[in-house]
């Protein structure tokens, strides 16, 4: 899955470019880089990533939340990741750790 410096820079000025639009539409909740997936098997495919909390088809969505297939030639993948919540940790505790009560 070894993606180009041109590849990888394509899919970055797409991104940057279009992310605000993206982000506006029904159901999604972030945008990023990755690899498309088809089936739930992530191919070798770069393209631009729109996370959802679910898939719709298009006829359920208005026209204006519908993501395209492609921005400027590169390919976009919707992709469901359901809901998302921000974990909640105090001041100077890393992601993903958590507290113990040990006396």
């Amino acid at each position: 899955m070894a993606t180009s410096t041109e590849q990888l820079e394509r899919l970055r000025r797409a991104k940057a470019e279009y992310e605000d639009d993206l982000m506006r539409k029904a159901n999604v909740v972030g945008v990023g880089i990755g690899y498309r997936t088809r089936g739930g098997v992530v191919t070798d495919e770069p393209c631009i990533v729109a996370s959802v909390t679910r898939k719709v088809p298009p006829s359920g969505l208005s026209a204006q939340d519908v993501i395209p297939n492609q921005l400027d030639g590169v390919p976009v993948d919707v992709q469901e990741v359901g809901r998302l919540e921000a974990l909640d940790v105090g001041p100077g505790e890393a992601r993903g750790s958590h507290r113990t009560n040990n006396s």
